[in-house]
């Protein structure tokens, strides 16, 4: 084409690669290694002198045009597919930190990420600082001549704080360290954190890439020297993903904007129902005026996303009773479904945190997230009125 094809026309057709027999949809190959014409070319291709695909484990054709979808869409130079969000940002930080480095972390990231950071990573000399995620300066300080990792959610979940990645980016080149973003709940179609400065990507492709609660997946995306000790990692640890689950999550990536701009208007209207409900305390969704950052998320992205947080007035019996009262809406921590899901953060995604992590990440007894779906807002927000009263 003349110029760059636009977002939809890569979700649809980036990384696409057609086989002998010329077909119109991404072929998905279940093998488990690749036949090599003699012993020459297998050695080449262990070699890494030729290239060409070897082995599962670390390269599949479908996988392949997963990874250079992806990268299309996020704007990276490259992209590792893994089997999960946790596995992508396990090996992001096993491939490029070492013991005795240190990483800068918001204290609004996802439970497994802090058990990831504070106990696994530490047995291995790793140490983890958190900061408040909003708060520019205290990344700035909180960075060491040992540094070599930043990483933020933004929105972080569940309290859907949004941090400023270009002014984070000029924190992160200034102290010469790398700069790393889950960029689950937007996505590429709503927020592009490369193109605000960072330099990692990071994905569950397990929520909003598939869509429709199917199957497992990761990914990270960065520069082709990042991306390569990535893979050089995955490929000697192995937590690849499978074709299978690979070829789902591309299918999916073909109705990711169209996907996110209806789930993030339902998310909307819903959000603006119940923070005039008199039994919600609280409303945290960027779409909202009330929210702090309410700015910097029109700034920064292109929607508000399709996360609903909400603090009811009580505690957690009175959470409880709104999910236990729920019919239409799943009782489930995952998110990204076309389903409506809702789960209580302090028992379920953050109850194996410590109770003081838990409080300084403002993650109360009160609060509820809601992965906001494809039906009817009328018909979710009906549901979450049987709990309310």
């Amino acid at each position: 084409m003349a110029k760059k094809p636009d977002f939809d026309t890569l979700a649809v057709r980036a990384g696409q690669e057609r086989s002998q027999f010329n077909e119109h949809s991404e072929a998905l190959y279940l093998t488990s290694s690749f036949v090599f014409e003699n012993a020459a070319q297998a050695a080449a291709r262990f070699s890494g002198a030729e290239k060409g695909y070897v082995y599962g484990r670390f390269d599949n054709p479908t996988i392949d045009m997963f990874q250079r979808r992806l990268a299309a869409l996020e704007g990276g130079e490259a992209c590792v597919a893994t089997a999960s969000g946790m596995s992508a940002l396990l090996s992001t930080v096993m491939a490029l930190l070492s013991g005795g480095d240190h990483i800068v972390s918001s204290q609004s990231v996802f439970g497994a990420t802090v058990n990831l950071f504070s106990t696994i990573l530490s047995r291995f000399g790793i140490e983890t600082t958190y900061v408040k995620a909003t708060d520019i300066e205290a990344y700035k300080n909180a960075i060491r001549p040992n540094t070599k990792l930043i990483f933020i959610e933004t929105p972080s979940n569940p309290l859907m704080d949004v941090v400023d990645i270009a002014a984070l980016a000029q924190v992160s080149r200034a102290a010469k360290v790398r700069l790393a973003v889950d960029n689950c709940f937007c996505t590429p179609a709503l927020q592009q954190p490369l193109a605000l400065g960072a330099d990692i990507v990071i994905h569950s492709a397990t929520k909003y890439l598939d869509g429709q609660g199917r199957v497992l997946g990761g990914a990270v995306c960065g520069n082709k020297a990042d991306m390569e000790e990535v893979y050089k990692f995955l490929r000697t640890a192995g937590p690849s993903i499978s074709p299978f689950n690979a070829w789902v999550i591309l299918k999916g990536m073909e109705t990711l904007r169209i996907r996110m701009e209806a789930q993030s208007a339902n998310a909307l209207e819903l959000a603006q129902r119940l923070e005039a409900h008199p039994k919600v305390a609280r409303v945290l969704y960027p779409g909202l005026a009330s929210h702090p950052q309410h700015a910097l998320a029109a700034r920064q992205q292109s929607g508000g996303g399709a996360i609903v947080s909400f603090e009811v007035k009580g505690g957690r019996n009175e959470a409880w009773r709104v999910v236990d009262d729920c019919r239409l809406l799943s009782v489930t921590a995952n998110l990204g479904d076309t389903k409506t899901t809702i789960t209580h953060p302090a028992s379920t995604t953050h109850g194996r945190i410590t109770q003081e992590a838990r409080a300084a990440a403002g993650i109360n007894e009160s609060l509820l997230r809601v992965a906001v779906g494809l039906e009817s807002v009328d018909d979710i927000f009906g549901d979450l009125l049987s709990g309310l009263g």
